[in-house]
């Protein structure tokens, strides 16, 4: 697609939608604590040098042991509502998407709620992994096109600290604890497309190379199970690599495609924080120079679910992208889930 030929930019939803939907406010937060490649040699059998030429990783934030996930989800809230000059009173709907919830119920969603003092607000957990956000943004974008409510807060939030096996030197130099946040609202025809489309898919043949295996109805805490480390993340890496890395290409040349757009046209890729490699080979993948691509790996680490939401909110804080500019968002998780998401800014 050409510059001369933007103004006719595809809508594939025009046909379905009542109102189109804008992120008018976005916001993220990550702990104060940061542990580096260097901390962790102290811990595991590793390197900076074997973290950082693997993972592109040098160094994560780790929540207190005081904070939940929920209190992570607030601050990032609370920061996406002041951008967005939204009080809490406006707010109708509150998704939160998560992996580490605070318990397996209530839904962590429902304690921000009462943290935020948002009491007008229905609210319910996503659970799709790495892929949660954008679920959410799918999910709560619907409830405003079809007029049920007009304020939706999705929140991508993780604690994965709390799941990772420190003894596995493989899993716990990769993940790190943050959340992200975003307020969606309808600003109008006459304030442009807002989101395009988002492409969204599910492989549950392969659950297992991504998991927590217990803590469920399948296994529940027992003496075995914890004893077994059951109730950490266990990855299977080149597997998991290879399904991410064909799973972002056709979740974004599909998303491109349906959109009537190229790659040349996308101001910002911003993709799931997951590994350096993975990165790289999606980039390539879809002719995408690596300097359109917005990389905080190294700072964070992966964060699942929130990942996606703090590198939204700061790339768009550090003005990668203008009013009007398209930006891509691709994710892959675990179940195995992935989307991608055309938004003009």
């Amino acid at each position: 697609m050409t510059k001369s030929s933007k103004t006719h930019l595809r809508n594939p939803r025009s046909k379905q939608l009542l109102r189109p939907v804008h992120i008018v406010g976005t916001g993220s937060y990550v702990p104060d604590r940061v542990l580096t490649n260097a901390d962790l040699e102290k811990l595991v059998d590793t390197t900076d040098e074997w973290i950082v030429s693997r993972s592109g990783i040098k160094e994560r934030r780790i929540a207190a042991d005081w904070q939940c996930t929920s209190d992570l989800a607030v601050e990032a809230a609370r920061r996406a509502m002041e951008q967005a000059k939204v009080n809490e009173d406006e707010i109708d709907l509150i998704i939160c998407a998560t992996i580490t919830p605070d318990m397996p119920f209530p839904a962590t969603a429902c304690l921000i709620q009462q943290k935020l003092g948002a009491k007008r607000a229905a609210a319910f957990d996503m659970e799709a992994a790495c892929s949660g956000f954008l679920y959410g943004m799918e999910v709560g974008q619907q409830f405003i096109t079809s007029g049920t409510y007009n304020t939706v807060l999705v929140i991508g939030a993780e604690k994965l600290s709390t799941i990772i096996d420190w003894e596995d030197r493989s899993t716990c130099v990769l993940f790190g604890d943050g959340a992200g946040a975003v307020i969606l609202r309808s600003r109008g025809e006459e304030a442009g497309h807002g989101i395009l489309t988002t492409c969204m898919g599910a492989d549950g043949s392969q659950a297992d190379i991504l998991l927590m295996p217990a803590g469920g109805a399948r296994y529940p805490a027992t003496k075995e199970s914890v004893s077994g480390r059951m109730h950490h993340l266990k990855m299977a890496g080149k597997e998991v690599f290879k399904s991410a890395v064909l799973a972002m290409q056709t979740a974004a040349e599909e998303a491109l495609r349906r959109c009537n757009l190229t790659i040349a046209d996308i101001k910002c890729v911003i993709p799931h924080q997951a590994n350096i490699r993975i990165l790289e080979a999606i980039a390539d993948r879809i002719g995408a120079p690596m300097d359109k691509v917005y990389v905080n790996l190294h700072r964070y680490g992966n964060i699942s679910a929130a990942s996606v939401a703090i590198a939204l909110d700061e790339a768009a804080r550090e003005g990668r992208f203008q009013r009007g500019d398209l930006i891509l968002l691709i994710v892959f998780g675990s179940g195995l889930t992935w989307a991608s998401c055309v938004i003009q800014w």
